[in-house]
Parts: structure tokens; sequence; C-alpha cells
């Protein structure tokens, strides 16, 4: 603990001392003892490497056998005895849903992306999405791809 004890009158009224020390020193010794540290190590710095990740392909073409594909996943998940109706089966089970959508992502290598989830309401709006093929291009390469009239030309280097 600190000892504060009072000198005499000083210029300005009563000098307070701290540990035998004036006020003034005390406080002004605390901030010189901060004077910040300049580390003399030199500081290799590396390039950024700049390089991007290979492009994931996003088409997907659906197999002949889709049908029966989710059949046996739909098997799998709501028990063995299904419907004559089993596309009309619901997916309002939450667990169900997702159980089923990420067996066929794993089995089909395509997604439901988050934006469609709430669409899937139904094992038909389902077997409805993958049977809808995707090509992975732009619309500039559809453009490019296609017959053209003379005039217009899409150069890629601009």
């Amino acid at each position: 603990m600190a000892v504060l004890c009072v000198s005499g009158l000083g210029r300005r009224g009563w000098a307070w001392m701290v540990g035998g020390v004036a006020r003034r020193e005390f406080w002004s010794r605390s901030r010189k003892e901060k004077e910040p540290v300049v580390a003399e190590t030199e500081e290799v710095r590396k390039e950024p490497i700049l390089v991007c990740p290979p492009l994931r392909s996003r088409t997907y073409t659906p197999p002949e056998d889709l049908q029966s594909r989710l059949e046996s996943h739909i098997k799998e998940i709501f028990g063995s005895s299904l419907l004559s109706n089993w596309q009309d089966i619901s997916l309002e089970d939450c667990h169900m849903k997702f159980s089923l959508l990420a067996q066929l992502a794993d089995d089909l290598g395509h997604a439901v992306p988050n934006s469609r989830l709430h669409q899937m309401c139904s094992v038909r709006d389902v077997l409805d999405f993958y049977n809808v093929p995707v090509q992975d291009r732009s619309k500039f390469d559809e453009l490019n791809a296609s017959n053209l009239p003379p005039n217009l030309k899409i150069t890629w280097g601009y």
C-alpha cells in the first residue's frame, strides 16, 4: 500500500507526497515507463498467394434410373411399406426431409440450394427438381455459341 504523507505548504498550497515522491513526479514516471518497445528483428513478409481454386462444375444431368433411386431412398427413410402413390408423401417432418435430401445429394452429386428448400413440400417436388438438367454455362457463352447476326460480336478481352 502506498504511503501518503503531507509535507508543508508549497507555492500553490499543500504539496502531496506519495511514497516520498511528489504527486507530479509520481504520475509522470508511469508515462515514461510506457515508451513503445521497438522490435529489432526483421520481419519477412511473404507475398500473398493469389491462386484461385479451380472452378467446380455445376453441370448435372439426371440419371435414367432417377425414379427407382428416389424410391429406394424413400423406402430406407420412411419404411419398407410404400403406398402406390409414394410421390405424394409429404415432407413436413424436417428430420425426414433433411435425411432424404442429404442422401440424394450424396448419391446424385447435386444438392438442393437453400433458396429452394422451402419449395420441397412433397416427394413429387423433389423428383421434379432432380429431373431438370443444369448447364454450367453463362449467358455470354450461350450467346457466343448461338447464331449471332454478322454485325454483333462478343469479345472477351476488353
